[in-house]
């Protein structure tokens, strides 16, 4: 079975929604741009909100570079009640229970399945108990407001990985369950 993954950026406070311009990817070292790689390479399909569909399928197709070409590659599924079609090549509309089209993903043949960003899309997914992997970037920032990644949830966490990087970033990496 493949695992779903919740990729995040997010500051020390716990926000995943940036303002002003505290996640700045071209400003990745070189080591935390391997591990970005390497975790690309494990995966094979990409789901995302309508607000984050929107706002990468903007902006990614007109890019250079390995991130771009992983995803034009990459099989990309978009929750969405509202959007009447998807340009993007690769995309498809999950229109259905979101529990019932990620349990089916789950179960077919491939790689990991990362949900990034698409605060909405996660926040309804962490009850459903499907995410294995919650894979945390975070940066040396506070933000002091915005949209919290947990928010009136308590759900238990067992640690995977921390790795601290040149840059400040930190990756912590938590599979889902008690200890």
């Amino acid at each position: 079975m493949r695992r779903l993954v919740v990729t995040e950026n997010i500051t020390v406070d716990g926000i995943i929604s940036p303002m002003e311009s505290w996640f700045d990817p071209a400003a990745e070292d070189e080591e935390l741009a391997a591990v970005n790689a390497r975790n690309g390479a494990a995966a094979d399909a990409l789901v995302l909100g309508r607000v984050t569909y929107e706002e990468f399928a903007g902006y990614w197709p007109h890019q250079t570079g390995d991130v771009s070409a992983y995803l034009d590659r990459v099989a990309k599924y978009v929750v969405s009640s509202s959007l009447d079609k998807a340009e993007w090549q690769n995309t498809t509309i999950l229109r259905g229970t979101i529990g019932h089209e990620l349990a089916a993903l789950k179960a077919e043949d491939g790689k990991d399945i990362v949900v990034t960003g698409s605060a909405s899309l996660v926040h309804s997914l962490i009850p459903t108990g499907l995410v294995d992997l919650y894979r945390l970037f975070v940066h040396p920032v506070v933000q002091g407001q915005g949209v919290r990644l947990f928010d009136k949830v308590a759900l238990p966490l067992n640690q995977v990985e921390a790795r601290t990087f040149r840059s400040g970033v930190v990756l912590l990496e938590y599979a889902q369950g008690g200890s």
